[in-house]
């Protein structure tokens, strides 16, 4: 059984508008008109007939009917519908392709860990699992020449 979602709590983009840029919500997320940049969704990513989209798409799941160049991070299933194109790579734990759907590019089907490492850096989010190590610093011996002149030490 579906999870009921709160219709305001999907974000929308209407048909006819046009957006450049980033979108991070985590919330589902519906396109129907033309974006262009990454879109990091931690629920359903839904685009419909209309949609074009040039980038990549991050999210838990996809169900895609438009138009798209860019490659598919999804953590769980993907669905491309009928009457789609995609031109791009696929990096999904489950795929489902229905007849008439188009589809040019690579396909790689992932782990949960596989999904969370490539998804942290298309997202440019370092991975959990990878602790930041401490710089230490490192002091050099600095030798310096003046013009015309002998070398001075340090």
């Amino acid at each position: 059984m579906e999870p009921t979602v709160n219709v305001n709590e999907v974000s929308r983009i209407s048909t006819g508008t046009v957006i450049k840029g980033e979108i991070t919500s985590p919330n589902d997320i519906r396109i129907d008109g033309s974006f262009e940049g990454k879109i990091i969704s931690k629920g359903r990513v839904v685009v419909g007939e209309k949609a074009v989209i040039s980038g990549d798409i991050i999210c838990e799941n996809v169900d895609f009917w438009g138009k798209m160049t860019g490659c598919f991070y999804v953590k769980d299933t993907l669905s491309l519908k009928e009457g789609c194109v995609v031109d791009g790579d696929l990096n999904v734990r489950r795929l489902v392709v229905e007849l008439g759907a188009k589809f040019d590019g690579n396909c790689k089907m992932l782990s949960d860990g596989d999904f969370d490492k490539l998804a942290g850096n298309v997202a440019g989010v370092r991975p959990a699992a990878a602790p930041v190590k401490p710089v230490t610093s490192v002091q050099a011996p600095v030798t310096a020449k003046p013009v015309g002149g002998t070398p001075l030490q340090n």
